[in-house]
C-alpha cells in the first residue's frame, strides 16, 4: 500500500456494550491493534446482535448485522464488496451466533470479494459428517484460519482435514498488569488476613461453580480464613430464560454449608481495572467449567496473567498451560480433588510463589500486545503489498524508573517490575540515568526530572575516590562492595566520563549549581583517565570529551580525544583485514560506541583517518546484526570472535538501544535515509519486530525486559535494560517532527516478501 492510508480491517464480531465473552476479546484485540498499528491499520467493527437487541456502540462500529434476519447478510455483503477501503475481513466465529441463519452466513461467506480470516472459538472434536462439511466449507471460504491453542489446530488437520498452512495459532490474549503488591490490594478491598479463592466471570449452570461450594467445607475446615469471590453477573442471555434460578441455586449451597462468612457474591460486569485488582489479590484461582469441549477461555487467560496459581478441570486451554510447575488440574465435577489441591496450594506458600512465577513466564508471550503483532503479521501476510504495518511510537513513560529510584540513585536489578533492593546499587546504572534523564529534561524542561539527575549526579559523586576513579558497586546502605576489587572497573569510569561530559553540554538549561558539579567531578576524573587501555571505557571517553567540549571549547579536550582515537586506530589497523573490519578480535556488548566514538572524534578534529575507520567498522557492524528479519544482536551467551559464527540467544536491550543512538548521529552527520530506515527497524525490536515477535517493552510499567532468550523473554525489568530502552525511545523522538515525508518514503519502499516473512530496503532509499 504506497497511499499512506491506514489499511482498514473489519471485524465481524459481537461487541461491547454487548456483554459477552467474545465481545470482551473482541474490544482488547481492537484495543491492541489500536495501540501498535494505529499508524497502519484502521480498524473497523461490524457488531452482530441478535434480533430485537440494539447497543449503544462506540465510533468504531461501522455495520450492524441481526444475525437472525437472512435479509441483513445480504445488505452486509453488498455494502462490504463495494467499500473499497476494506482490505481485509475478521471474522469472530461461535456457533450460536449464526445457528438461525447458517446459509444466509455460507452465502455471505462465498460471495465476499475481500480476503476473510475466521477466528473459530470452538473446535469441536469428534464431529459427525454434517459439522465436517460445515467446517469445511467455512475454511472453505477463507484465507486463513485462526485457534487459539495447538489442540484446536490438531483436530482441525486430523479431524476435519483442513489443511495445516491455512492455520494459525494466536494463543487467546493477556494482560500486562503492573503487579501490585497482594497486601496493599487486600487492605483496599477489606480481604486483610484472607486466603482468597476466586472465580469470576458470566454466570451460568456451565461454570459449575458449585463444585467448589461443595470443596469448601473440608478446606475451611483446615484454612478457616478462606475467603471464596465469585465474581460476576448472570449470563444476559440465561437470564433472559431462566432469571436467577443458577445464582440462588449456589446461594441455598452456601447456606446449607454454613458458608456465608467465606464465600461473597459480587454481582457485577466489573470495569477491567477492578477485575485485574482483585486477581492480583488472589491467592488460588479456580477455572470449575463442565463442558469438555470449551477450547480456551477469557477468565483462564486473565487470572494467568495476574500471575495466579490456578486449579482447572481439563479444558485443552488448561492442559496447554498447567503442569505441575504452573498449576493443578483436576477431573470435571470432582469436589475432592479440587478441595486437595487447594489445600496443598494454602498449606505450601512456597508452591504458590513457585507456580506464579512459571505462569506467569508461560503466559507473557500471549500478551495482548504480542497477539496483536501475531494479527498484523498475518494481516500482511495476507494482503501482500496492501498492507505494510509500521508500528507506534509508544507515548514516553518514565514510571518504572522512577520506582526502581530511591533516595541514593537507581537500584540495580527488578525482580519481574518490583526493585530488588539486595541487588544495590551501580556506577554503571546511575551514570545511563544521568543521561537519560538528562535527554528527557532537555526534551521537555519539566521541573521534576532535576530531582532525579541530582540523585544520579550526587551518586556518580559518591563514587568517586580520592584519585578521581570511581568505584562501581554500592550495596543497599550505600557502601562499597567487595565486588569493586574483583572486577575491572574500566567500562565504568568510562561510562560516567560520558555521563558527565553528556550533562555538562546542558549548560544554559539545567541550574548553575548542577553544571558547577558535574564540572569539578569531570574535571577530577579526567587527571587519571589517560591510563585507561579498554577498548569501550576509551569510546566512553571520547563521546563524553565530544559533549564536554561543545560547552567548555577545552583544548586539554582535544588532547585526550586524540589520544584515546589514536589507540583505537592503532588497534584496528592490527586487528582488521578485508573481512574483518573491527577494531578488536571479537565482538562482545555495546558494539556501536566504537565506531560511533571515531565518527565523534572525526568531527572534533577532522583527521580523515577517525572517520574512515568509522565508516568502514560500522557497515561491518551493520552487517552482523541487520537481517532480513531485522535487527539480531551479539549474542550475550557467545560473542561473535573473527572466522566464527554469530549466535543468536540472548540479546540484551542496550546492545539495540546503543545501535540506535549511533544510527542517529550518523544519520544527523551524513543524512544517509539507510541509517534512519535502520533506526526505525532497531527500536521495533523493542515492540515485537523480532525474533520471537513478543514484545521487549512494557507499556504496562514502563519497565522494558531484560532480553530476548532462545524460547522466551526474560521477565526481569532492570535497571540496564530499561534505561536503555528509555536511551533509545528519547532519541527516536526528536525525529518525530521532522517532515512526515520521510517516515511516508522509508514505508513505502519496504518490500514484503510475504511467503518467506522477509524485508529488504530498496537501494533507491541510500542517496535520497
Amino acid at each position: 500500500m504506497v497511499s499512506g492510508e491506514p489499511a482498514e480491517i473489519l471485524v465481524i464480531t459481537s461487541y461491547p456494550p454487548r456483554e459477552c465473552g467474545i465481545a470482551t476479546y473482541s474490544e482488547d484485540l481492537i484495543k491492541a491493534l489500536n495501540n501498535k498499528f494505529s499508524n497502519s491499520l484502521s480498524i473497523k467493527v461490524c457488531a452482530l446482535e441478535s434480533n430485537g437487541t440494539t447497543y449503544p456502540y462506540p465510533d468504531e462500529v461501522k455495520y450492524i448485522l441481526k444475525t437472525s434476519l437472512a435479509d441483513d447478510y445480504e445488505k452486509l455483503l453488498s455494502n462490504i464488496n463495494d467499500d473499497k477501503s476494506i482490505k481485509i475481513i475478521l471474522i469472530q466465529h461461535e456457533f450460536g451466533f449464526y445457528k438461525f441463519q447458517e446459509k444466509a452466513f455460507y452465502n455471505f461467506l462465498s460471495g465476499l470479494n475481500k480476503p476473510v480470516i475466521i477466528v473459530f472459538h470452538t473446535v469441536l472434536p469428534h464431529p459427525d459428517e454434517l459439522l465436517k462439511s460445515k467446517i469445511n466449507r467455512i475454511a472453505a471460504a477463507c484465507e486463513s484460519v485462526i485457534v487459539m491453542t495447538h489442540n484446536a489446530a490438531d483436530i482441525l488437520i486430523n479431524e476435519y482435514g483442513l489443511p495445516e498452512h491455512k492455520i494459525s495459532v494466536i494463543a487467546h490474549g493477556t494482560h500486562l498488569v503492573p503487579h501490585l503488591s497482594k497486601k496493599f490490594l487486600k487492605t483496599k478491598y477489606g480481604l486483610n488476613g484472607k486466603k482468597v479463592l476466586t472465580t469470576f466471570g458470566l454466570l451460568s449452570s456451565g461454570k459449575s461453580i458449585e463444585t467448589t461450594i461443595e470443596a469448601l467445607p473440608s478446606i475451611v475446615e483446615k484454612n478457616p480464613e478462606v475467603m471464596f469471590l465469585i465474581i460476576g453477573k448472570t449470563h444476559p442471555e440465561v437470564r433472559k430464560a431462566e432469571g436467577e434460578k443458577y445464582r440462588e441455586s449456589l446461594e441455598e449451597k452456601v447456606k446449607k454449608y454454613s458458608l456465608e462468612s467465606n464465600v461473597t457474591f459480587i454481582n457485577a460486569y466489573l470495569a477491567l481495572p477492578e477485575l485485574l485488582e482483585y486477581l492480583q489479590l488472589t491467592d488460588i484461582y479456580l477455572f470449575t467449567t463442565n463442558d469438555p469441549n470449551q477450547a480456551v477461555s477469557g477468565t483462564f487467560a486473565y487470572a494467568a496473567s495476574c500471575a495466579c496459581p490456578i486449579i482447572s478441570t481439563p479444558i485443552p486451554h488448561a492442559k496447554e498451560v498447567l503442569t505441575k510447575d504452573t498449576g493443578i488440574v483436576f477431573d470435571f465435577g470432582n469436589s475432592k480433588q479440587l478441595a486437595d489441591g487447594v489445600i496443598r496450594l494454602l498449606n505450601n506458600a512456597p508452591l504458590r510463589r513457585h507456580i506464579s512465577s512459571n505462569t506467569l513466564e508461560k503466559i507473557v508471550s500471549t500478551a495482548w500486545e504480542n497477539s496483536a503483532v501475531a494479527h498484523a503479521l498475518l494481516f500482511e501476510k495476507i494482503a501482500d503489498d496492501e498492507i505494510v504495518i509500521a508500528y507506534n511510537l509508544p507515548a514516553i513513560n518514565l514510571n518504572h524508573l522512577k520506582k526502581m529510584t530511591t533516595s541514593i540513585g537507581i537500584i540495580q536489578f527488578s525482580k519481574i517490575n518490583q526493585p530488588d533492593l539486595c541487588s544495590g546499587y551501580t556506577l554503571d546504572d546511575n551514570a545511563r540515568a544521568l543521561i537519560a534523564s538528562g535527554m528527557n529534561f532537555k526534551l521537555t524542561g519539566e521541573e521534576e526530572h532535576i530531582n532525579y539527575i541530582q540523585k544520579y549526579l550526587g551518586f556518580i559523586k559518591h563514587c568517586q575516590q580520592p584519585s578521581g576513579t570511581f568505584l562501581n558497586y554500592v550495596d543497599l546502605d550505600n557502601k562499597f562492595t567487595d565486588q569493586n576489587h574483583s572486577v575491572n572497573l574500566d567500562d565504568a569510569n568510562g561510562r560516567a566520563i560520558w555521563a558527565l561530559g553528556y550533562l555538562s553540554s546542558l549548560t544554559g538549561l539545567l541550574p548553575g549549581e548542577i553544571i558547577s558539579m558535574t564540572e569539578t567531578i569531570l574535571k577530577k576524573s579526567l587527571l587519571s583517565i589517560s591510563s585507561v587501555h579498554s577498548t569501550r571505557a576509551m569510546a566512553f571517553v571520547i563521546k563524553g570529551l565530544y559533549y564536554h567540549h561543545g560547552a567548555s571549547k577545552s583544548p586539554n579536550d582535544l588532547i585526550l580525544l586524540r589520544t584515546f582515537a589514536d589507540r583505537l586506530v592503532q588497534m584496528y589497523k592490527h586487528e582488521s583485514n578485508p573481512k574483518w573490519e573491527w577494531v578488536e578480535s571479537y565482538l562482545t556488548y555495546a558494539n556501536s560506541i566504537l565506531p560511533e566514538a571515531m565518527l565523534y572524534a572525526w568531527l572534533l578534529t577532522r583527521e580523515n583517518v577517525y572517520k574512515e575507520i568509522a565508516l568502514s567498522s560500522f557497515h561491518f557492524l551493520l552487517l552482523q546484526t541487520f537481517n532480513e528479519n531485522g535487527i539480531e544482536v551479539i549474542s550475550n551467551r557467545n560473542w561473535l570472535h573473527k572466522g566464527q559464527i554469530a549466535g543468536h540467544f540472548g540479546e540484551q536491550p542496550i546492545d539495540v538501544a546503543y545501535t540506535i543512538m549511533t544510527l542517529s548521529k550518523f544519520y544527523d552527520v551524513f543524512m544517509d535515509n539507510d541509517y534512519r530506515l535502520k533506526m526505525e527497524t532497531a527500536f521495533n525490536w523493542f515492540l515485537g519486530n523480532n525474533r520471537l515477535h513478543q514484545i521487549i517493552y512494557n507499556p504496562c510499567t514502563g519497565g522494558c525486559y531484560d532480553g530476548l532468550e532462545e524460547t522466551h523473554v526474560n521477565l526481569n525489568q532492570g535497571a540496564e535494560s530499561t534505561i536503555s530502552y528509555l536511551m533509545a525511545r528519547l532519541t527516536m523522538e526528536k525525529y518525530q517532527n521532522l517532515d512526515n515525508t520521510l517516515c511516508s518514503l522509508a514505508r513505502n519502499h519496504i518490500i514484503v516478501h510475504t511467503k518467506q516473512r522477509k524485508r529488504v530496503y530498496s537501494t533507491q532509499d541510500k542517496n535520497v
